[in-house]
C-alpha cells in the first residue's frame, strides 16, 4: 500500500534525507585516486551513527556495508572492500541511507575520479540531468508513467539506455515501498501522484546497452556489455506546489 505521510512524518523524512545528504557531501570530498571503497564504507558508517542514525543499507537482505560503491561498468550495489582502490579515470557510483528517527532517506550520486574521459564525464551528466527532467512531472494529480517517460525520453535522446531490471521506489518507515518507479514507461500511465508521497527516483543509465547480470557475489549489478553506467538518486516529496528533494 502506498502511504501518505502525516506533517510529522515529512519532518522525520526530511531530517534523514538531510542526514544522507550530507554523507554524499562528505564523501565526495573523499573520492579521489588511491583511497579504496572500503574506507569511502567506514567514512560513511562513522558520519551516520555519529549523527544518531544507523545505515540503511548495513544488513539489509544480508548487504554486507554500509554504502553501495560501483565502479564504471558496474550499475549499483557494489560491495566496498579494502582492497578495491580508485584509480584515476574511475567513476565511481555510491548510494547511500540513513535511518534516523524510524525512517529513511536514499540518495545515489556518480563520482569522477580524479581526470575522467569527455565520455564519462557527459555519461554522468545526462544521467544527472535525466533526474530532473523526470521531477519536472512530480506533481499532486499527476501520473507516475510521466515521470518515467521523461527520464527514459531525455536519456535516449543523447544516445544512452535506462537500465530495466531495476527501478526507484517509494521510501519511508521501510527502505522500499510501494510504489516501483521505473525509468522507463508511458506518459499518462501508472499511479495518481498525491501530495505527501515519498519516492527515491534513482535513474540508472548505461553508456550501452541497458542489459545487465549480477556478479558471482549475488550483489554487484553490471553492464551485460562492458560500458560504462552511471547512477543518480534523491528520496523526494510530493507537494501541492510540485515536489521537494529531500537529499540535496
Amino acid at each position: 500500500m502506498i502511504t501518505i505521510k502525516s506533517k510529522s512524518e515529512i519532518e522525520k523524512m526530511r531530517a534523514a534525507g538531510k542526514l544522507t545528504g550530507d554523507t554524499l557531501k562528505l564523501l565526495e570530498k573523499h573520492v579521489k585516486p588511491g583511497v579504496s571503497t572500503g574506507e569511502l564504507d567506514r567514512i560513511a558508517f562513522d558520519y551516520i551513527t555519529s549523527n544518531g542514525a544507523v545505515p540503511s543499507f548495513l544488513n539489509y537482505n544480508g548487504f554486507p556495508k554500509s554504502i553501495c560503491s560501483s565502479k564504471n561498468s558496474e550499475v549499483v550495489h557494489g560491495i566496498p572492500s579494502r582492497k578495491d582502490v580508485l584509480c584515476e579515470g574511475d567513476i565511481i557510483s555510491i548510494d547511500v541511507g540513513a535511518y534516523l528517527n524510524g525512517y529513511h532517506g536514499d540518495a545515489a550520486r556518480t563520482f569522477p575520479v580524479g581526470k575522467v574521459s569527455d565520455e564519462a564525464q557527459r555519461l554522468i551528466s545526462v544521467t544527472k540531468q535525466s533526474f530532473f527532467e523526470g521531477i519536472r512531472y512530480a506533481v499532486h494529480g499527476g501520473k507516475l508513467g510521466d515521470i518515467s517517460a521523461a527520464i527514459q525520453e531525455y536519456v535516449e535522446m543523447n544516445g544512452y539506455s535506462v537500465v530495466r531490471d531495476l527501478v526507484g521506489h517509494g521510501i519511508g518507515k521501510c527502505l522500499h515501498e510501494p510504489p516501483n518507479v521505473p525509468n522507463y514507461g508511458h506518459r499518462g500511465k501508472g499511479v495518481k501522484l498525491a501530495a505527501g508521497m515519498t519516492l527515491a527516483v534513482e535513474p540508472m543509465v548505461n553508456q550501452g546497452s541497458y542489459q545487465v547480470y549480477i556478479l558471482d557475489n549475488d550483489w554487484t549489478v553490471a553492464t551485460r556489455d562492458g560500458s560504462l553506467s552511471a547512477h543518480y538518486e534523491n528520496t523526494i516529496l510530493i507537494t501541492h506546489a510540485g515536489c521537494e528533494i529531500l537529499t540535496l
